[in-house]
Formats: structure tokens, sequence, C-alpha cells
């Protein structure tokens, strides 16, 4: 039953996503970034409602094997609908399955820093990024600039205080540490690696530096 509730709200963000594409057609760059993000809130709803690993890993492997076949016959345009070659939903969807098998039980605290590092740090990062002007630069064939990578850095630290904060954790130099981290590896974006990348470092860093669990 619970799970309904799950379905709802995905359903709600490509609700969401399908009316943005109607009246912005041209900006395919900000329609997957709302799919990207609208996800981030979707473990810790998940934890709240009390579903259990087994289950979360069951839905996150059948998400990640539908975007695999996806990929394959278009069935849904809306999510890869980028103008250069990306796996990006793939890893994104591979990634949460790991960080569910690791952390799940053991420290959610973890899984959710890593992923909220890279559903809000990495998609406001592209937002801000492509929408206001900075110094950019190319690194492995894809465009960085100023703006993004600040933003990335803002909104990774300010994950990783937000929960240490709830979880009562000391606030220490390791915040700074494991923000720097997911914004130097944000960079290395080819294929959309970094989605694999950056959660998994993450919320490795996090267990580490941080829970020690």
């Amino acid at each position: 039953m619970n799970f309904v509730f799950i379905l709802i709200y995905i359903f709600i963000i490509f609700f969401i996503s399908i009316i943005y594409k109607r009246f912005n057609p041209n900006n395919k760059e900000v329609l997957r970034k709302i799919i990207h993000i609208g996800i981030g809130p979707l473990i810790p709803l998940a934890k709240f409602l009390d579903i259990d690993q087994t289950s979360a890993l069951c839905f996150t492997g059948l998400v990640t094997l539908l975007t695999f076949i996806n990929y394959q016959s278009k069935l849904f345009p809306t999510i890869e609908d980028v103008d250069r070659k990306s796996y990006g939903t793939l890893f994104y969807c591979l990634s949460l399955f790991i960080l569910i098998y690791l952390y799940w039980e053991k420290d959610p605290t973890s899984l959710i820093a890593g992923f909220f590092i890279m559903t809000f740090g990495d998609g406001f990062a592209a937002l801000i990024g492509k929408n206001f002007k900075s110094k950019s630069w190319i690194f492995l064939n894809q465009k960085k600039s100023l703006f993004g990578t600040t933003t990335m850095f803002i909104t990774s630290f300010i994950v990783v205080f937000g929960l240490s904060y709830i979880q009562k954790y000391t606030f220490n130099i390791n915040f700074f540490t494991i923000a720097s981290i997911s914004t130097m590896l944000e960079q290395f974006s080819i294929f959309g690696i970094d989605n694999f990348i950056v959660p998994i470092s993450a919320a490795f860093c996090f267990n580490f530096f941080i829970t020690g669990l």
C-alpha cells in the first residue's frame, strides 16, 4: 500500500514535467532537471513510509531496467531529451540501487546525503550554470561554469550541514571536505558519469567522515 504513495509522487513529478514541456518545448535541460531534482525527496519519503530494503531494491532495480530499455526504444523521450550523448539517468538509477544496498539499513543518513547532493547539487548547478552567464571552461569536452560549480559546492555543503544538524553531529572541517570532493567529481560529467560517481562518493565520505557507521 505504501508504494501507492511513491507511485503517486513519481506521477506528480512527471505530470509537472509534461506540463512544463507543453509551454517550454525547447528548454530540454530544464525539463530533464525537473525530474532530476523532483526525485530527490523520494528516499526520505520511502524511509518515512517504512518501506523495507528488499522492496526498495526491487523497485529501484525495475526502474533501472526500464530506464535501460528506454534508451533502446525511446518510449519516454522526455527523460533523455537532451542535446548531448548522456547515460545520466541510467547512472542515476544504478547509483541509487547501490546506495540502497549499502546504506538503507546501516546508515540511511549517508544514503540521503549522497542522493541529495546528486539530485539538488548537480541539478541546481546545471540550471544556474546554463541560465546565468559566468566564466566557463571545457573539461573532458563538457562545458562548466563558475556559477554552476559554485552552486554545486554551496548546495552540497548545505545538504551535509543540514543532515548533520538534524542528526546532531558536530560541525567540523569535513563538511567542507565532502562538499569539495563532490564538486570536484561533478566536473567529470562526460556521458553523465557524474550521476554515478558523485552520489556514491558523497555517501561514502559522509559515512566515513561524519557518521562513522
